[in-house]
């Protein structure tokens, strides 16, 4: 709950002075204006008395436990000796504004772990340092020194950004918008963003959570919290920093797919995180999900005075992924038998240009009654005879009647509009100018309520059949000889190992062992070079397919040894491969990269060649991924189609498709040495699937 951060009986300003163009001078003022009613303490050993309060020359000179919570404003080389002496006395929470440590260099960072030690020591959880502060409305308590203290309300805001922070402070004070919790995190070296969404998940006065983020501390603890609190709260992330343009050179086809920013969103969609691409839809979605109920469903209804708009609005309804509602017959006969016969009754609801309140009061008391619509949207152009102020204060008896349907309006206009944008504002009803930003809210909306009624988290499946013994031996031959590469052959003996299944490969050192092999197999074969030099073999002619005869074998082996030592004559080489040919199936893959927040990323989609060009593949994280979500991110990708069955083909066995995915997602989870996999391709069948050729990386 960290009820010392948020709900602190008592509070000292350590670094308060009595000059007021002084930070601590500043926090302490804010303090005092926002109302805060605990007992509050400036902290100054040259002061007797600042703004009214006695002054304390250190927090130890109150007594042990007469202060919940310390914000700490002195320069930082005073900061260490400040926390020790909070240590002695007690003090539960300590917010750190000042700057100077991890954001400065080594020697910043040094300072920074010494801090958090000395908050560990005593038991003191640390918000900051380099932080604006922490603000609760409901409290209230203004622990920063931000110009301004938030409107009450719904919403609690936890920002990497101090400036963020602070700007969007200020805009909120002029659109009136309400907040519960401001939380700046500023260097995160203890409390992070996975505490705070906690601590607003367990505040009976917040609704709504946002996050301004640009980096998460620890993945797989924010996967838990999140997945948790999502079930009741929404969270709404905004998350700078989405570029890959500092990505790291991959030397899979997985691993050139995927990046960070792509496991950021695996992990927002598997946690039921809702992610946002700017500060508007942030702030859109905060005020509606703050605001108005959750839907039903995604049928939409519009009406609107004007056509033109009202074709913009369903447009905007589709392409969100939203429904128009299909009206009861009911509805439709008593709208006929009220609106002029020039007003369209279907959906959108056009009451014309010339329409005054009472049309609009008859349109919206009537699609919202439906049983087939989930959600309103009322769209208002300025006409000579709008009435913005009276078309308002319908939406708002409507909507306290039908308080179970979300209602937006859309008053699209300036100045004229002002009244009845404030009308709805007062009634909770949110207000946009123009529709495509409404639709997208209420697509929030709807978003959310999926998200709620998700089924539980699935567990990830154990499969007794696996053999990590025969695993651990072929990565530590491989460590043993320094290669970061597995031969195709160790590949398939890896992936045979966990239950895939993998068409029979074999090294040969030498051509008449490749010869023996395939009459072992039996005609036709495949030769790979064996290298762990050479990633991409087809490209230097390494590779030889349908090969048929003892001859063939024998100057297929030639060829491939000359020509890999002539594109490479430094790799090692290590002999050719030969691989039971197996007939074409659907050509799909399946891959793995490692993500430094999150861990292990899967990928699944189109195989073959043209999986770099075509890139039709969708991405999980192996946290939670069990047979719904991998049948899930399949039904993603255009490879799906071709499973299912297209153009009169056969569908192709699904069911072992998800299952070589869960077992992939397995393997890499045992072996987190394991830091690239490509299976590419496997071939899928009407009964069954077939790795064709694996690629494993290890650290």
């Amino acid at each position: 709950m960290l009820e010392a951060l948020f709900r602190p009986q008592s509070v000292a300003v350590v670094g308060a002075s009595q000059d007021r163009s002084k930070i601590g001078n500043i926090i302490l003022r804010n303090i005092i204006a926002s109302g805060y009613q605990g007992k509050l303490y400036p902290i100054n050993p040259r002061a007797g008395e600042i703004e009214g309060l006695k002054a304390f020359p250190a927090v130890s000179a109150l007594g042990r436990g007469a202060v919940d919570l310390a914000v700490v404003a002195v320069p930082a080389p005073f900061v260490l000796d400040v926390a020790r002496d909070c240590g002695e006395a007690g003090v539960k929470a300590l917010v750190v504004i000042s700057a100077g440590f991890k954001e400065t260099g080594k020697e910043g960072l040094e300072r920074e772990k010494e801090l958090v030690a000395i908050c560990r020591q005593y038991g003191m959880r640390l918000l900051g340092p380099n932080c604006v502060g922490v603000m609760d409305t409901h409290t209230p308590l203004n622990a920063s020194f931000a110009a301004g203290f938030p409107h009450k309300g719904e919403i609690a805001f936890i920002s990497q950004s101090g400036a963020m922070l602070v700007a969007i402070l200020d805009w909120s004070m002029r659109e009136g918008i309400g907040f519960s919790q401001f939380v700046s995190m500023g260097n995160k070296a203890d409390l992070d963003e996975t505490d705070l969404i906690e601590a607003a998940a367990n505040d009976p006065h917040t609704k709504v959570i946002l996050c301004y983020l640009e980096d998460i501390k620890e993945g797989q603890r924010f996967l838990e919290v999140a997945e948790r609190v999502t079930r009741e709260k929404p969270v709404v992330v905004l998350k700078s920093g989405v570029s890959e343009a500092g990505a790291k050179a991959a030397s899979s086809h997985t691993g050139a797919l995927a990046g960070s920013n792509i496991a950021y969103d695996a992990a927002f969609r598997q946690a039921g995180v809702i992610r946002v691409q700017s500060m508007r839809e942030l702030f859109d979605l905060a005020v509606v999900f703050a605001r108005q109920p959750i839907p039903r469903g995604r049928r939409v209804a519009v009406v609107t005075n004007a056509g033109g708009p009202g074709i913009v609005t369903a447009d905007s309804v589709e392409r969100q992924g939203l429904e128009m509602a299909r009206f009861s017959r009911e509805t439709a006969e008593e709208l006929r038998s009220q609106l002029p016969r020039e007003a369209s009754v279907f959906n959108p609801v056009d009451v014309l240009g010339d329409a005054r309140v009472d049309r609009f009061q008859v349109a919206i008391e009537k699609v919202l009654a439906d049983e087939n619509v989930d959600g309103v949207l009322v769209l208002l152009c300025p006409t000579a005879v709008s009435d913005p102020e009276g078309v308002a204060r319908v939406m708002a008896e409507l909507h306290a009647r039908f308080s179970h349907k979300p209602m937006l309006g859309v008053f699209m206009g300036g100045e004229s509009m002002a009244g009845g944008v404030e009308i709805l504002n007062l009634a909770g009803i949110p207000c946009f100018t123009f529709p495509e930003l409404a639709v997208g809210a209420l697509a929030g909306l709807v978003h959310y309520g999926s998200i709620k009624a998700r089924p539980p988290k699935e567990e990830v499946p154990v499969y007794p059949d696996v053999r990590p013994e025969e695993v651990r031996r072929i990565l530590e031959r491989a460590r043993q000889e320094r290669r970061r590469s597995l031969l195709s052959s160790e590949a398939a003996a890896v992936a045979s190992a966990y239950g895939i299944p993998v068409a029979p490969i074999q090294l040969a050192q030498r051509a008449a062992e490749a010869v023996a092999i395939a009459a072992e197999y039996g005609y036709p074969v495949v030769l790979k070079v064996a290298s762990p030099d050479i990633l991409h073999k087809t490209d230097i002619g390494g590779v030889r397919m349908g090969l048929e005869t003892p001859e063939e074998i024998r100057r297929a082996f030639w060829d491939i040894m000359e020509s890999a030592a002539q594109h490479f004559p430094r790799a090692n080489l290590y002999g050719v491969e030969v691989q039971k040919m197996y007939p074409k199936g659907v050509e799909l893959i399946v891959g793995m990269t490692r993500d430094l927040q999150f861990g292990p990323l899967i990928a699944f989609g189109l195989g073959g060649i043209y999986v770099n060009l075509l890139k039709d593949v969708a991405f999980r994280l192996t946290w939670g991924l069990g047979p719904r979500e991998a049948e899930a991110m399949i039904r993603e990708t255009k490879a799906y189609d071709l499973l299912r069955g297209f153009r009169g083909e056969k569908p192709c066995d699904l069911k072992a498709v998800v299952e070589v995915v869960g077992r992939v997602a397995r393997l890499v989870t045992d072996f987190p040495e394991i830091v690239e996999l490509d299976i590419n391709p496997v071939f899928a069948y009407p009964e069954g699937v077939v790795a064709v050729d694996v690629k494993i990386t290890i650290g």
